[in-house]
C-alpha cells in the first residue's frame, strides 16, 4: 500500500481510517496487474466510491431492494456491544433459535435478549447455535502488527506442472481464453471474479443447490458470469476442475477441506491450478464463518469509527470485501502469468481480517473528511435480465463495461 500514485482528488469515502486510499490501491493493483494500457491516473475516484458502495446503486426496474435484515447490526449488551449478521436466511433462524425466540420475533425481542446478558455470553451463544456474533472490541496493534508481517495478499507455487496458456494479447480482454471457476459468495469473491469476466476470463459460478442467494447481491457482482448450481461433491465437479485455469475459494477453509477442495489436495489432483482462497479471518481460523461487517466489528475499526466514543460506527462501505475482492483479482492476474513463464501450480491467499489489518495501520484522521456529492449518472450500467430492468455500479476500470449478468443458476454447470 505504500506505492500509491495520488489520485486527482481523494475517493470520497468519508471515515477516519483511509478508506479512501485502500480502496484507490486495491483498484490500481489490478490495473497494474493486467498491464491495461493506462495509468493509474486515469482512475476516476468518484467511480470507485460509488461501486465501493454499489449496493445504494442497485436498482431492479427503478426500486431499491432491501439489503439488511433486521437481525444484522449492533446491540447493546450489559458490558458493551454485539455485532451480529442474518441476512441470510439461515443465519437469521439460527441467531433466533439461539436466542430463545420465535422464528417471527422482531428486532426489539433481539434488543432486550441481548441487552440483559454480557457481550461475550451472548456471542458465545449464537455462536454455538450456528448463528454469527461478534464482540465489538477495540483493536489490537499487536495483533495486527502481526499479520502485518505476511503478505497482504500471499502468491507462492504449490506444485510443478508445464507451463500454459495466460489469456490473449488483446488490450480489452488479456484474459481471454483462461477459464475461472467460481466458488465464492456475498461480495469479495464475487467482485474477484467479477473482475476477472471483466477482464474477458470465462467465469462459471457454482452456487449449492440448497442455499439460494439474494437476488439482488447476486445481480449486482454477477456480470459477465454463467451462474450454475452443482453439489461440490458430484461427479461433475471434477470435470469442471480438470478444464479449469483458476478456481477462486470463499468458502470455511474446513469446509472445502471436508469436500476435498483444501488448495493443496486440488494441486496435487489438478497440476497447473490456480487456487485463490478468500476467508474472512484467515486459514488459521479454518471453521470460523464471517462477513465484512463482523470483522470490523471484532478487528477495532468499528469503535475507530464511532460517532460519539461509544455508539459503534462503521466503515461508508463493505470496504475489506471490495478491497479484498481486488486485491485478490490482482494477485491472480500475476499467477496467470507467472504460470505462463514459469509453469507449476499456485495459491493466492488473502483475508478480510488481513486487509482490515492492513487498515488499521495506514495513517488516520482525527475526523472524516467530508464527503462530496456525486451524480452517480455517469457512473452506471443498464441490463435487461430475465425481463426486468437491471441498474448497477459501471466498472472501475477505465475502457472497460460489463457484461450482462445471468439469472442466478440460469446456465448449466458446463464450460
Amino acid at each position: 500500500m505504500n506505492e500509491i500514485l495520488s489520485p486527482t482528488h481523494p475517493v470520497p469515502l468519508a471515515s477516519r481510517l483511509a478508506t479512501d486510499d485502500l480502496a484507490w490501491a486495491s483498484v490500481a493493483s489490478v490495473l497494474r496487474a493486467a498491464s491495461i494500457d493506462h495509468d493509474v491516473s486515469a482512475l476516476d475516484p468518484d467511480r470507485i466510491a460509488l461501486a465501493y458502495r454499489s449496493d445504494r446503486l442497485f436498482r431492479i426496474d427503478g426500486e431499491a431492494p432491501d439489503v439488511w435484515s433486521p437481525y444484522s447490526g449492533f446491540w447493546r449488551a450489559v458490558d458493551g456491544w454485539v455485532r451480529t449478521h442474518g441476512n441470510y436466511p439461515h443465519h437469521a433462524a439460527a441467531l433466533l433459535r439461539a436466542l430463545g425466540l420465535r422464528e417471527d420475533a422482531g428486532a426489539d425481542d433481539v434488543r432486550a435478549v441481548l441487552a440483559a446478558a454480557s457481550a461475550r455470553e451472548s456471542v458465545r451463544r449464537i455462536s454455538a447455535g450456528g448463528g454469527l456474533a461478534v464482540v465489538v472490541s477495540p483493536e489490537d496493534p499487536d495483533r495486527d502488527a502481526a499479520l502485518r508481517d505476511h503478505p497482504l495478499v500471499e502468491l507462492r507455487r504449490t506444485g510443478d506442472a508445464t507451463p500454459a496458456r495466460t489469456g490473449s494479447s488483446r488490450a480489452d480482454a488479456p484474459l481471454d481464453g483462461i477459464r475461472v471457476l467460481d466458488l465464492t459468495r456475498v461480495i469479495a469473491g464475487p467482485v474477484c471474479t467479477r473482475t476477472l469476466a471483466l477482464l474477458g476470463a470465462d467465469v462459471l459460478r457454482i452456487d449449492p443447490p440448497h442455499l439460494p442467494e439474494p437476488k439482488w447481491q447476486h445481480l449486482d457482482t454477477g456480470h459477465g458470469k454463467h451462474s450454475a448450481l452443482l453439489d461440490a461433491r458430484a461427479p461433475e465437479m471434477e470435470a469442471l476442475l480438470a478444464q479449469a485455469d483458476v478456481l477462486v475459494l470463499g468458502y470455511r477453509p474446513a469446509a472445502l477441506e471436508r469436500l476435498g477442495l483444501s488448495p493443496d489436495a486440488l494441486a496435487a489432483r489438478h497440476p497447473g491450478l490456480i487456487v485463490a482462497q478468500l476467508s474472512a479471518w484467515g486459514t488459521e481460523h479454518p471453521d470460523r464463518a464471517g462477513f465484512d461487517s463482523l470483522v470490523q466489528a471484532e478487528s477495532g475499526i468499528a469503535l475507530v469509527e464511532s460517532p460519539d466514543g461509544d455508539t459503534p460506527g462503521a466503515l461508508p462501505a463493505q470496504a475489506l470485501d471490495h478491497s479484498a475482492g481486488y486485491l485478490l483479482a490482482a494477485r491472480v492476474v500475476e499467477a496467470i502469468r507467472r504460470r505462463r513463464d514459469d509453469g507449476g501450480s499456485w495459491r493466492v491467499t488473502t483475508s478480510l481480517r488481513r486487509v482490515a489489518a492492513e487498515l488499521l495501520g495506514m495513517p488516520r484522521r482525527d475526523q472524516p473528511r467530508p464527503e462530496s456529492a456525486i451524480d452517480p449518472a455517469q457512473h452506471v450500467q443498464e441490463f435487461l435480465v430475465g425481463g426486468r430492468m437491471i441498474t448497477t455500479a459501471a466498472p472501475v476500470l477505465p475502457g472497460f463495461s460489463f457484461s450482462a449478468p445471468h439469472p442466478w443458476a440460469s446456465d448449466a454447470p458446463e464450460w
